[in-house]
């Protein structure tokens, strides 16, 4: 008797597309890196053969030891002080009676919503060899209390920057813990403070655990601040040498060397992404949030509460407002200096200039509807990962979610690397070479673990009961995803949606080795701007994209409800 052949339900071929599609394109970009590290030529040349010449190449290479001490030097510098930063603000401004405190904790969450490259160009603005802070000092005092152009420089830039990110990993553990566990150290004895210092501070490991080695890593792929602040000294890290030599480089790439040395940094993320796991396994030591758990009260300073004011508003004021305040003024002044009063050297030139140019109007086109239309899709494939990894009996299901999370350790610029190589050997993808359509690829790609890391953690909240009223009604479980649990997802889905608008939005890393003219994004623009020295229309770009930023940011709190970043 002939047995009749089974075909899979639609959902099998749901789970089975999801997957594939998702292993694509995480693991897709990453197999040309790799054969292009073993290759002697382009591996888009036929005569190519393989070779391991490249490693050699990378480990002898002119000033390679000093670019590795470097690099280490400047991320560990760039962790430990926004570990110090982030962490006492996050501890002062979340439990203690600081005057002033909700509003400072409100801007010190500033630079989260820009790139590292506007974050820069403000220091360069207010604490570079001219700037304006620099300059009003060095009149006063005779000397400059400071140069950013060294690398201890650069590290105490990138630190601040990076932190606000740890303050936002900080402030929830400081003010969703346990009162009960101070109230017990206080029925010992122990001061308000005490048992503050004693116990909460503490029970902060796990955040500052993850958020050390995430600002580590960041320190490792960071390219803006070295490249702003280490190029014109020769300082050089590893991503300003594969930026160096595979976009500014005299004579033809060379993508062999490049390539090594985006396997070796891939290599390096990826164990300390693997790292940070293993430090945290035992993170469930540290919960102190239950059923019947109450909300600390806040801790009086007494009489160090106005001076703890003054300090942390100096430090929201010189790193964070005057850098913003910096790029608006700069934008809008002929040249800005403390010599002369900046309201009479107001002029809108800048902003001309940018508009004049249709390229330049192209990129702020570009990014917007990046932004947009990468956005929206994104949301679309994150919530489909999520459906498939966290609510299906998909068989292979925790393989996808790891293959979904693995952009964690895949710093941008190899990202785009990887894309670029993609589209000049996989035959028929050069027909979307230079169009936004891969930017928007490669976007997606980068931020899959963001978009996932905020829809995940509802679909946990929603109990499986729904599911299986669903499957006993009749349902199967495309249906059961979209008419029962996606309508539930709704605010998840406008923060899932903000979020990658904002984090598409400031990207530019990811787009160095794959924008041609036509698509061009702001942050690009921005860096062929500053290569030709012209201040002026750099602040005016990143004034426009810190505007359309703030609007956007705006509507989505006050129309769209959505909470971002906490």
């Amino acid at each position: 008797m002939r047995q009749l052949r089974v075909m899979p339900s639609r959902s099998s071929l749901i789970f089975w597309v999801v997957a594939s599609l998702t292993a694509v394109l995480v693991l897709g970009p990453l197999v040309p890196i790799a054969a292009q590290a073993l290759l002697d030529k382009a591996l888009y040349v036929d005569t190519a053969v393989p070779t391991i010449n490249n490693f050699s190449r990378l480990f002898t290479e002119a000033g390679m030891g000093v670019i590795a001490l470097n690099t280490l030097y400047f991320s560990f510098l760039t962790m430990a002080v926004a570990q110090i930063f982030g962490a006492a603000s996050a501890v002062l401004l979340g439990r203690t009676d600081l005057p002033g405190r909700r509003w400072m904790g409100e801007i010190i969450l500033w630079p989260l919503f820009v790139s590292n490259l506007v974050i820069a160009f403000g220091w360069f603005t207010m604490y570079g060899p001219s700037g304006f802070f620099t300059l009003a000092l060095r009149s006063w005092l005779g000397f400059e209390p400071w140069n950013l152009y060294t690398l201890t420089g650069m590290g105490i830039v990138a630190g601040l920057s990076q932190a606000p990110l740890t303050h936002l990993m900080c402030i929830g553990a400081v003010t969703r813990a346990d009162a009960q566990l101070e109230s017990a150290a206080r029925s010992v004895g122990a001061s308000p403070m005490r048992a503050l210092w004693s116990v909460t501070i503490p029970m902060m490991r796990p955040a500052l655990i993850y958020s050390a080695v995430l600002n580590f890593v960041i320190g490792v792929e960071m390219l803006a601040i070295p490249l702003v602040f280490g190029g014109p000294e020769g300082i050089q890290t590893i991503t300003t040498f594969i930026y160096d030599k595979g976009i500014n480089a005299a004579v033809e790439s060379d993508y062999g060397l490049v390539s090594a040395a985006a396997v070796i940094l891939l290599l390096v993320v990826g164990f300390l992404v693997w790292l940070q796991g293993r430090l945290m396994r035992d993170d469930g030591r540290f919960v102190t949030v239950r059923g019947k758990a109450t909300r600390p009260a806040m801790v009086s300073l007494g009489a160090w509460r106005w001076t703890a004011g003054i300090l942390v508003f100096a430090y929201v004021l010189l790193t964070i407002i005057s850098v913003f305040v910096g790029i608006l003024m700069r934008a809008s002044t002929t040249f800005l200096t403390p010599l002369v009063p900046f309201w009479t050297l107001f002029t809108t030139d800048n902003f001309e200039l940018i508009f004049a140019h249709t390229s330049y109007i192209r990129s702020i086109t570009n990014s917007v509807v990046i932004a947009l239309v990468g956005g929206v899709i994104g949301t679309v494939v994150v919530v489909l990962i999520a459906f498939v990894a966290r609510r299906s009996k998909f068989r292979y299901a925790r393989a996808l979610e790891y293959v979904a999370l693995l952009p964690r350790s895949l710093p941008g610029i190899i990202a785009g690397l990887g894309f670029f190589y993609v589209i000049v050997w996989v035959p028929g993808f050069d027909a979307v070479r230079g169009t936004i359509w891969v930017l928007i690829g490669v976007f997606i790609l980068r931020y899959i673990p963001i978009g996932f890391g905020t829809v995940a953690p509802a679909l946990t909240q929603i109990g499986n009961e729904l599911d299986q009223a669903a499957r006993i009604s009749g349902a199967d479980w495309w249906v059961t995803m979209v008419r029962i649990i996606l309508p539930l997802l709704k605010p998840v889905l406008f923060s899932t949606f903000t979020l990658l608008f904002i984090h598409f939005f400031k990207e530019y890393v990811t787009a160095v080795f794959l924008y041609q003219p036509g698509s061009e994004v702001i942050g690009t623009t921005m860096l062929s701007l500053y290569t030709q020295g012209d201040g002026g229309p750099v602040s005016a770009l990143a004034a426009i994209q810190v505007i359309i930023t703030a609007v956007f940011v705006l509507i989505a709190r006050r129309v769209l409800g959505v909470k971002i970043y906490g």
